[in-house]
């Protein structure tokens, strides 16, 4: 069995990896995980401002930094790496924005996924939701915590739609780690129009 250090930095490059990747996508214009005739629902709006300033002011300070340490001599091997660790701050901020961009929720016939960039992809079939409502609420301490099977995904502490199941399913933490959820909160930028999409009827066995 893979020690449990290895495949957190496992999970961890894969985030990487999808947030480059997810870059390629959002220049194209394309979206991950939207097949056709998909309801495709994004979440990323309420975020998208401090995401580009977080991203403009780690630009700025990597320029910045870099001229201070020539300015005070320091060595050129410290000077790399000093700007090669600024430069993936960017460049982690700008993944992350368009993960958040093309890794939308989805609903389907078949089930509703619930997602949050690479971090987490929550597949909830739509023969188990039993109920899903609109309940905002303002002051989420964590952008993504599971537990006594309830699962939330917030955005900028905001959560506005939850989704109950009939019976539970198996939801997979950033870092590995599992949870069986009857109960899913999550943030919509267009709550109304994801609820419309599961009032359509779903698809049967």
């Amino acid at each position: 069995m893979t020690p449990w250090p290895l495949r957190v930095a496992w999970r961890v490059l894969g985030f990487e990896l999808k947030g480059l990747a997810s870059v390629a996508l959002w220049v194209a214009r394309r979206r991950h995980g939207v097949p056709p005739g998909a309801t495709a629902c994004s979440y990323a709006r309420e975020q998208s401002t401090t995401l580009l300033l977080m991203v403009f002011a780690m630009a700025v300070e990597t320029v910045v930094m870099d001229v201070l340490l020539s300015a005070f001599g320091v060595p050129a091997p410290v000077r790399l790496a000093v700007l090669v660790a600024d430069a993936y701050g960017v460049v982690f901020g700008v993944g992350l924005a368009a993960a958040c961009a093309t890794r939308p929720h989805v609903v389907t016939a078949g089930e509703l996924r619930v997602r949050y960039g690479p971090y987490v992809d929550l597949r909830l079939p739509r023969a188990l939701i039993v109920s899903a409502r609109l309940s905002r609420t303002y002051d989420e301490r964590r952008m993504v915590h599971m537990s006594d099977g309830r699962a939330t995904v917030s955005v900028a502490s905001q959560t506005n739609v939850v989704v109950e199941l009939s019976e539970p399913v198996v939801a997979v933490r950033p870092l590995g780690g599992r949870a069986e959820v009857t109960v899913v909160r999550f943030f919509a930028d267009d709550p109304k129009a994801l609820l419309a999409a599961l009032r359509v009827p779903a698809a049967t066995p």
